[in-house]
């Protein structure tokens, strides 16, 4: 079985207007309080997945009857988070593109993991993004067209000790052929001038965050 584009809800964020973005012929997989946020709001997962350790027996039951496949496992022993868990499970799927949602949030620690998990799914071949209600964040390696998705700010930020050949284009403060390093700010509160602008870079990994207050 294939899927075109696959939502993760997970325990981070969460906000009614973000199941706004899930679109009918979407995969839903949830992980821990992701998918009793989910059946809250009527909404039935296909799949949900983690230790469950963030909500009580009560809840966890409530979430096993009403998710269409439930995989749990031992919150003491498991190697992986529960969103790396959601993540593999949807690899097994092939999808062309993975939404996490509630994927940031107070926990640091978990929010640049769940970035790191972008990466992954470069390597994969898997377009990937993760959004909340003030942030829009993707990856790219050579071009990205960012879309105005109503955030004011563009930022681009290295996640390799260097990203050469930046040049934008559509935006308030363009660049050609920029270099920006780990530790530089050069990249960040840039603006669109319209509905999209393109970012194109010749090497490394670069982090596009949208983002508003």
């Amino acid at each position: 079985m294939t899927a075109k584009r696959i939502i993760i809800f997970t325990g981070g964020n969460l906000s009614v207007q973000l199941l706004q973005e899930i679109r009918e012929d979407d995969m839903i997989i949830a992980a821990d309080r992701g998918a009793l946020f989910l059946i809250e709001h009527g909404i039935q997962p296909h799949i949900a997945v983690g230790d469950f350790d963030s909500i009580n027996e009560e809840e966890r039951i409530i979430v096993s009857n009403n998710s269409i496949r439930f995989i749990t496992c031992d919150p003491v022993h498991k190697d992986l988070t529960d969103t790396e868990m959601a993540f593999e499970t949807a690899l097994d799927y092939e999808p062309s593109h993975i939404l996490m949602l509630g994927a940031t949030g107070t926990r640091m620690d978990h929010t640049l993991a769940n970035v790191h998990i972008m990466v992954r799914a470069m390597q994969h071949h898997i377009s990937c993004a993760i959004q909340d209600k003030h942030n829009y964040m993707t990856l790219t390696t050579s071009k990205a067209v960012v879309e105005d998705r109503d955030y004011k700010y563009v930022s681009l930020l290295p996640l390799t000790h260097e990203v050469t050949g930046i040049t934008l284009d559509g935006f308030m403060y363009p660049l050609d052929q920029a270099t920006i390093r780990m530790g530089q700010s050069l990249g960040v509160s840039n603006k669109l001038l319209g509905s999209s602008g393109t970012v194109t870079i010749d090497s490394g990994l670069l982090l596009i965050i949208q983002s508003k207050d």
